[in-house]
């Protein structure tokens, strides 16, 4: 909550020159003028309701506001091909698809094709009005509208990012972002270039605060402390820096963990006092810029960036652009000082110039806000029904980060409530998502969906099953639900604990460091799961034929294993273990009275030979480019010399395979020996057909809600068109991915 800082010190020099200053008490002046340094305010100015209202209503300067305007609506204006979908609009939303939707409230359904294309352009049309200022109020109420309705329609999309935009959206309503560099101030002398109240930087400034210091706060999790939350984050290149003096194991403790922890605790405390504020804005960058390169985060990045000029003194544009060069004013933002406004209280004037009915509901407002934004990140005991192994409606809590997920292992069962009859189905099938997977909510949508479109394929009542195993920063992999719950007629509520959610095995989390002993002792032939689960349950699990040597260990409890084919049974305590056939089905019973622990130690038989002949065929290679072998290859070993897939054999899959690697291997070679330009070329192009694609399926459906819609052969062709490059590049992407080596996503 500062005031400007240039009005000050234009006051202070009138002061100075105009007459003597006034003698004050030295003890008085020393604390009121350390307070206005620091904050911006004094003690005084809190110490009525009035006051308060008069502080919240000061005349600020609303240059720092208008350049965030601006800066806000174009991320979004260019977030809204990419990361709101509108580059693949029709494949989301194409009308009669059948598909699982996962809507904020089940009524809320998606609108034709052609109309969820016309909401993109009202909301893209207020994204632009909002970087321009021009219709201002207008444009933040056709951006912000279609925002929410996008938003809540699905849950899969939802982060803390998204969840900011619209925060900020909403607050670009209330507020007057448009008194500076707008196109409304060209039109309306009242609102050009005028001061704005205080409370409108307070919003925003004290929204991004939250939103730093909040996930430092959810970081305080021992997870995070401990370094298990992102345990493979520190594998990433921007990390090499530090590992010239830490290891791989420190960095991802120190840097990434501790880091990360400290940087979101103290940055919008840094970004708000002058001393410390060009330290925190360095490291803040710093930061945000690994993230745009580390995660695909869409905008999220550069709007941070963009926040931080929020902390300087509001008519930093002013003094930036002063120094530029007078002939580049003219197309610049103003340098002269604002003029007055009717929303802003003015010291030193009564009557008009006192606090009115608008500037003390702003005043309420802001308070009323920022406690409801303080409140709502730990309001999980009232939204109980979305709280799992973590809490809320993973949007609002800020808890960026802070967990990671591996699925082992995913079953759906069917069961015919007419016939008895049971079957199993794809995981994932009639959705376009996965992460339905863990959010019991999701899963209620999704059995409910389900039971919908079996009936299409004389499937009758169908009941519907759950067995999901997760390992949550790694930790054992452990069921999530209750697979003996059928999830069409089990219970859920938004306000009640979800009873067939599984308990997180929090009292097994010391075995992580267990877990790193038992990983550095085996070879890198060698893979290891760890598995933990409930008494009286059990897992159905497949050993596939290319695992020919796979083992289970049972590390804590009693577990009963039947081979399902010899029908034969074997109890195991903790410490023991046997070898397990492979291309057959077993069963892993718990019979202990706590949870069992357990792990499969598996090698990839097939992988293991298929390399060795790999690295064969090279050194064959090697030798007749040398010269060190004489006798010549026979026609099925041509294409090793001239490396064309065209010319193989199509009988000999190993050369296939071979060729494909060292394709692999050349084209991985390439890319890293780019250059910056051809990197950046490259993501332009990439960018390029993105907003391409965007812009003619835009065209085509407003055709078609203007004109009606033409022939399926013109319709067809149309699609055809806007979809070049951009099914070619993708093309050319699966091209390049060698089929033949295969990792097992279970055993």
């Amino acid at each position: 909550m500062k005031s400007e800082a240039s009005q000050l010190r234009q006051r202070k020099s009138r002061n100075v020159t105009s007459a003597p200053e006034r003698p004050k008490p030295r003890a008085r002046q020393e604390k009121g003028g350390f307070m206005r340094r620091v904050f911006g305010f004094d003690w005084s100015d809190l110490s009525s309701w009035h006051r308060f209202v008069s502080l919240m209503n000061r005349p600020t300067d609303p240059a720092g506001l208008g350049v965030f305007r601006f800066l806000f609506g174009l991320l979004m204006f260019l977030d809204i091909p990419q990361e709101r979908g509108l580059s693949y609009l029709d494949h989301k939303y194409l009308d009669g698809l059948d598909v699982c939707r996962f809507p904020l409230f089940n009524s809320l359904k998606p609108l034709p094709l052609d109309w969820m294309y016309l909401t993109y352009v009202i909301m893209l049309l207020g994204a632009l009005g909002i970087t321009l200022g021009c219709f201002y109020r207008l444009s933040c109420l056709c951006f912000l509208l279609p925002y929410w309705y996008v938003f809540f329609l699905d849950k899969t999309t939802w982060n803390n990012h998204s969840y900011l935009y619209g925060l900020i959206g909403f607050q670009f309503t209330l507020i007057n972002a448009n008194r500076y560099w707008s196109i409304d101030g060209l039109f309306s002398p009242r609102k050009r270039n005028a001061h704005v109240p205080l409370w409108n930087y307070t919003l925003l400034r004290t929204q991004i605060f939250i939103v730093y210091f909040i996930a430092g706060i959810k970081k305080l999790d021992a997870d995070w402390v401990e370094g298990y939350s992102m345990g493979s984050l520190s594998r990433h290149w921007l990390f090499d820096p530090f590992k010239l003096f830490l290891s791989e194991e420190m960095t991802n403790l120190v840097v990434v963990h501790w880091g990360g922890l400290i940087l979101d605790l103290t940055a919008g405390y840094l970004l708000f006092f002058d001393v410390t504020r060009p330290f925190s804005m360095f490291f803040v960058s710093y930061f945000h810029c690994m993230n745009s390169q580390l995660f695909s985060i869409g905008m999220f990045s550069y709007t941070m960036l963009a926040t931080s000029l929020l902390f300087c003194y509001p008519d930093w544009p002013r003094r930036l652009v002063s120094k530029l060069p007078r002939c580049l004013h003219w197309a610049l933002p103003h340098t002269q000082p604002p003029q007055k406004s009717s929303e802003c209280v003015y010291p030193g004037q009564k009557g008009k110039g006192s606090p009115g009915l608008r500037q003390k509901l702003g005043a309420i407002f802001t308070v009323i806000y920022i406690a409801e934004q303080l409140f709502l990140p730990y309001s999980h005991f009232i939204t109980q029904g979305y709280n799992n192994w973590t809490n809320g409606l993973y949007g609002y809590s800020w808890d960026m980060m802070v967990h990671s997920r591996s699925h082992q292992h995913v079953k759906i069962t069917y069961r015919d409530g007419v016939t008895g009859e049971v079957g199993f189905l794809n995981p994932g099938v009639f959705t376009q998502t996965r992460r339905w997977k863990d959010h019991a909510d999701m899963l209620k949508q999704y059995a409910t969906c389900l039971q919908g479109l079996l009936g299409a394929y004389n499937i009758s009542e169908p009941e519907i099953y759950f067995d999901v195993w997760v390992s949550i920063n790694d930790r054992f992999q452990q069921r999530l639900y209750d697979p003996t719950v059928d999830v069409v007629k089990a219970e859920w509520s938004p306000f009640h604990k979800t009873p067939w959610v599984k308990p997180l095995m929090v009292d097994l989390s010391p075995w992580r460091a267990k877990f790193q002993e038992v990983e550095d002792s085996l070879d890198n032939q060698t893979d290891v799961v760890f598995i933990a689960d409930f008494p009286g349950l059990h897992l159905e699990n497949f050993v596939s034929e290319d695992l020919g040597n796979t083992s289970i260990q049972v590390l804590q409890g009693e577990v009963n294993l039947e081979i399902v084919k010899d029908a034969k049974n074997v109890t195991l305590t903790s410490g023991e273990g046997m070898q397990l056939p492979a291309g057959e089905y077993h069963k892993v019973y718990t019979v202990s009275p706590g949870p069992s622990c357990y792990m499969y130690l598996y090698v990839n038989t097939t992988a293991v030979t298929l390399e060795q002949n790999l690295t064969r065929l090279q050194e064959l290679k090697e030798k007749v480019e040398n010269g060190s072998e004489t006798s010549p290859l026979p026609p099925e070993l041509q294409p090793l010399i001239s490396g064309a897939v065209e010319e193989l054999n199509v009988s000999d899959p190993l050369v296939l395979a071979y060729l494909r690697r060292q394709r692999r291997i050349e084209e991985s070679e390439r890319r890293r020996n780019t250059t910056v330009t051809q990197r950046f070329q490259r993501f332009l192009n990439k960018k390029y057909y993105l907003l391409r694609r965007s812009f003619l399926m835009t065209t085509i459906s407003l055709r078609n809600l203007v004109f009606g819609k033409p022939p399926l052969e013109q319709l067809a062709a149309e699609v055809a068109f806007a979809n070049i490059k951009y099914e070619e590049q993708r093309h050319q992407e699966g091209k390049q991915q060698d089929h033949t080596l295969s990792e097992p996503t279970e055993l």
